[in-house]
């Protein structure tokens, strides 16, 4: 893929993202009890990325999140599930000090690549480039991202109305590939349910806090982690067929059942299709796994592009 790091450059509207905000004294706690991650210890130069899990510990949406103040926290996740998560979110705010909202026509996305994204921090004193570190310029929240095939990617978040950033446009469909690239899934309906974090590899990439106090689904994702009972990871994939999220894999030996789901995928720029597979790691280490069937269409895979985090 590295020849396609060249194409890797610009600026695309993220219009498939919407945005949760929470305002209120009690914002930060509130989301700290219902969340995989850290929102009370939270930073205003890091952004994190988050779970919501049901009791069971499977995730029903996943955010990047920051802090515009100790009482404005926006919640950055797919439109797609922006409705139903936040009501379920709001059935336990109870006598919480906090007003939960949609907010995604309040504030403008995009996502910065390569040199775009170099024109933008080059605005920034002592711009820090580390994965979800978080700066502030001219209204705008600038917030590192996981890189893909080495180059680096930022979301801009800022007030609708603000001047767009400056940029050669890069398509919708190319980003999309980038945040497969990238190894990180986000949370769409197809995969509602689906997966503990872990099989989406969340705790490697700083999505999971196990230092924090408990949350939804909290005792079987500490389960799952220390008990060394983990099973399933999210690996890379490559196909000549078209993939979506929600596809089952089979492992060449076993017919009638699968081995794994695609979580994540997107149209690859050199031809076929680029994919985020969550599956059974034995399966990944004995290969030859197929699309939709022992008869469909091969996938190469590839371990994820960061080091995953051991179980204990």
């Amino acid at each position: 893929m590295r020849g396609m790091q060249n194409q890797l450059h610009g600026v695309a509207p993220l219009t498939h993202l919407g945005l949760i905000r929470a305002q209120g004294d009690d914002a930060a706690k509130f989301l700290h009890n219902q969340f995989t991650q850290d929102f009370v210890l939270l930073k205003q130069n890091q952004a994190r990325l988050a779970g919501f899990c049901n009791a069971k510990g499977r995730l029903q949406a996943s955010f990047t999140g920051f802090k515009r103040s100790e009482t404005d926290i926006l919640l950055v996740c797919s439109r797609d599930i922006l409705a139903t998560t936040l009501k379920r979110l709001s059935m336990f705010v109870l006598r919480a000090k906090v007003k939960l909202t949609d907010a995604s026509d309040d504030f403008a996305l995009y996502g910065l690549a390569g040199a775009a994204l170099q024109s933008a921090t080059s605005k920034i004193a002592a711009y820090a480039d580390s994965t979800w570190a978080r700066a502030d310029f001219d209204e705008v929240s600038l917030i590192n991202l996981y890189p893909a095939d080495g180059v680096a990617r930022a979301l801009w978040v800022a007030p609708a109305g603000h001047p767009a950033p400056a940029g050669e446009a890069m398509s919708a469909e190319l980003w999309a590939w980038s945040e497969v690239r990238s190894g990180i899934v986000t949370l769409t309906h197809p995969i509602y349910e689906a997966y503990v974090p872990q099989m989406l590899n969340y705790e490697s990439v700083g999505g999971v806090n196990f230092q924090k106090g408990c949350y939804p689904g909290q005792e079987v994702v500490a389960r799952s982690q220390f008990r060394g009972t983990l099973k399933r990871r999210a690996y890379l994939a490559h196909a000549d067929a078209p993939m979506q999220a929600g596809d089952e894999v089979f492992l060449n030996t076993d017919e009638g059942q699968p081995c794994g789901t695609v979580a994540q995928a997107a149209t690859a720029p050199s031809g076929g299709f680029d994919a985020i597979v969550s599956m059974q790691i034995s399966a990944f280490e004995a290969g030859n796994v197929h699309l939709g069937g022992v008869g469909g269409p091969a996938l190469t895979l590839a371990a994820a592009p960061y080091p995953l985090l051991a179980d204990i």
